[in-house]
């Protein structure tokens, strides 16, 4: 199997839709209008996606190491599928309504003015994560290791303190009532 090695380089209006047969490593390149549906095994190294569809993506065994994804459309996607090794993404304006980060660790990662409705966060640590602007609506956390995130500026989550890591995790004291609602008691 040939290795192809793409560096810095602008990649626009790519519609990848089936697996590739060699693999290809990429490295400092950006990636314009793009849409994915199997990027399993290919090696993405302080790559850019902008304005890229990858929902429902086949991703397995594919390396993100300082991957930055930002006004992308990723519905739906199996990031537990992804290398565990130098694990690291940013998302910018994306959409990942149904993503699935189960087990993952994501503690160098970041989050910024994202829909996430439904997104799995089971078993992950997000340790010192950053979330700012986030839509969490009905995301999922249990077992969850939130230590040290920030969910000040972030909005309709539910996180469970009994089933979940919380140590020194930030919220507003309106927000309250989301760490207290499965207890079934009022706040005023």
């Amino acid at each position: 199997m040939t290795n192809l090695i793409k560096i810095s380089e602008t990649l626009s209006n790519l519609t990848l839709l089936s697996k590739v047969t060699e693999r290809e490593d990429y490295e400092k390149c950006e990636f314009v209008n793009c849409t994915f549906a199997d990027i399993s095994n290919l090696n993405f190294i302080n790559c850019i996606f902008k304005n890229c569809n990858l929902s429902n993506c086949k991703i397995n065994n594919a390396k993100l190491q300082g991957v930055h994804f930002v006004d992308c459309k990723l519905l739906g996607l199996n990031f537990f599928q992804a290398k565990d090794f130098a694990f690291e993404v940013c998302f910018v304006q994306c959409v990942l309504d149904y993503a699935s980060f189960d087990s993952k660790k994501l503690n160098k990662s970041e989050f910024k003015y994202c829909k996430m409705h439904e997104v799995n966060f089971t078993n992950a640590d997000l340790s010192k994560v950053v979330f700012i602007d986030c839509d969490l609506y009905e995301a999922v956390f249990a077992n969850t290791n939130l230590s040290g995130v920030d969910f000040t500026s972030s909005l309709n989550f539910a996180i469970d303190p009994e089933i979940n890591t919380i140590k020194k995790a930030k919220f507003l004291s309106q927000d309250l009532f989301r760490l207290l609602s499965r207890h079934d008691i009022i706040i005023e």
